[in-house]
C-alpha cells in the first residue's frame, strides 16, 4: 500500500485563546494556554488515523518541544525517518486563537529547520508514494535541500503541494520547480486565487492543472462550501458539513490527511474528498491541533 510522508516542519502549537487582538502596542490577557504538536504532525495524524501508514521525514529536536513531537507521533504508530539533532530543539508556533475562531500564528524557527536533501531521503520514498511538501518549507535555508530532494524523486512517486500563504510571493523560478513535480495540488481558495490571479473559485483548478506536472489533481478547499477536486479535465464540486466551530487550526491539514489516506487505501479523488471533508468537520468541533478523527468516527459521522 501506498505511505504517506511528510516533508515539512513539525512544530509545538502554543494555543493562546484571547478575547481580542490587542492594538499595536498593546496588551491582551489569555484565557488558556495549550501545548499540541503541530505542523505536519496534523496531516500525519489524520492519514494515520484514516488506515494508511504514515511516516514523517522532516528534523526534530532533542528538548522538550521534540519530546512532545515524537510522542504524538508515536501514539499513533507513526514512524519517524530520521534522527533527532543534539543540539537544537524543535521550534514552536504561538497562535492566538479568537472567540470567532480566528488565528494569528508567531513562529520560532528551531531544529526543525535542518534538513539536507540526505535526510528527507531517508523517508526512501517508493512509486506510489505520497510525499507531503509546504509551502513554508520554501523560506530560506530549507528551501535548497527541498528541491534537491524534490527533483531527485522517481516519476513514480507522487508530490503532494499544500502551497500555504507564502507560495504564491516566492520567485517564479522557485514556484516552477516545485509545479513542475507536483502531482497533488492541495490549497484553501485564497491560495489558489493567489496564484491564479483569477477570482472565480470554480476558474482556479484548471488554471493551475496547467502549471503541474501531467496527470495532476488540484483540490481545492471553499471552507464550509466544500471543495473542488479537478482531474482528467472534469471537475466536482464535493459538498461540505457546516458545523459551529470552536477552532479552525489545523482543518486544512486534516482534510489533506484524509484525503490522501483514502486515496493510499484505493479510495477514488471524489470519496476521498467527501471524506476528507467529513474529517475536517469533525476537527472543527474541537481544541487543537491533534484533533483529527478516527476512521469509524467517520463512517459514524457519514452514516
Amino acid at each position: 500500500m501506498p505511505r504517506v510522508l511528510h516533508t515539512a516542519q513539525a512544530l509545538v502549537d502554543v494555543i493562546l485563546e484571547i478575547d481580542a487582538l490587542p492594538a499595536r502596542g498593546g496588551n491582551a490577557n489569555a484565557r488558556s494556554e495549550r501545548k499540541y504538536a503541530g505542523g505536519a504532525v496534523t496531516t500525519l495524524l489524520a492519514a494515520a488515523r484514516t488506515g494508511a501508514e504514515a511516516v514523517h521525514g522532516g528534523a526534530h529536536g532533542t528538548g522538550s518541544n521534540g519530546d512532545l513531537i515524537r510522542a504524538a507521533l508515536a501514539r499513533d504508530g507513526i514512524a519517524l525517518s530520521d534522527a533527532p539533532r543534539p543540539e537544537a530543539d524543535t521550534g514552536y508556533c504561538t497562535v492566538l486563537l479568537e472567540p470567532s475562531a480566528e488565528r494569528t500564528f508567531l513562529t520560532v524557527y528551531g531544529a526543525e529547520r535542518q534538513i539536507t536533501a540526505a535526510s528527507l531521503a531517508t523517508l526512501a520514498p517508493q512509486a506510489g508514494d505520497l510525499v507531503c511538501v509546504s509551502g513554508y518549507s520554501l523560506f530560506e535555508p530549507t528551501r535548497e535541500p527541498l528541491l534537491e530532494f524534490l527533483e531527485a524523486l522517481p516519476e513514480e512517486v507522487d508530490v503532494v503541494l499544500d502551497p500555504g500563504d507564502p507560495f504564491a510571493s516566492f520567485p517564479e523560478e522557485v514556484r516552477r520547480r516545485v509545479l513542475a513535480r507536483t502531482t497533488v495540488w492541495t490549497s484553501n481558495a485564497d491560495e489558489a486565487r493567489s496564484l491564479t490571479d483569477l477570482d472565480a473559485l470554480e476558474d482556479t483548478p484548471e488554471a493551475l492543472r496547467r502549471r503541474l506536472a501531467p496527470g495532476a489533481v488540484v483540490v481545492v478547499r471553499d471552507g464550509e462550501r466544500g471543495c473542488l477536486v479537478f482531474h482528467h479535465g472534469r471537475g466536482t464540486e464535493i459538498p461540505a458539513f457546516p458545523q459551529q466551530a470552536v477552532d479552525t487550526n489545523g482543518a486544512g491539514d486534516t482534510h489533506t490527511g484524509v484525503l490522501l489516506a483514502e486515496r493510499a487505501l484505493g479510495a477514488d479523488w471524489e470519496s476521498a474528498a467527501t471524506r476528507a471533508n467529513a474529517a475536517a468537520a469533525i476537527a472543527v468541533t474541537r481544541r487543537g491541533t491533534e484533533s483529527a478523527p478516527a476512521r469509524d468516527e467517520v463512517d459514524a459521522f457519514l452514516a
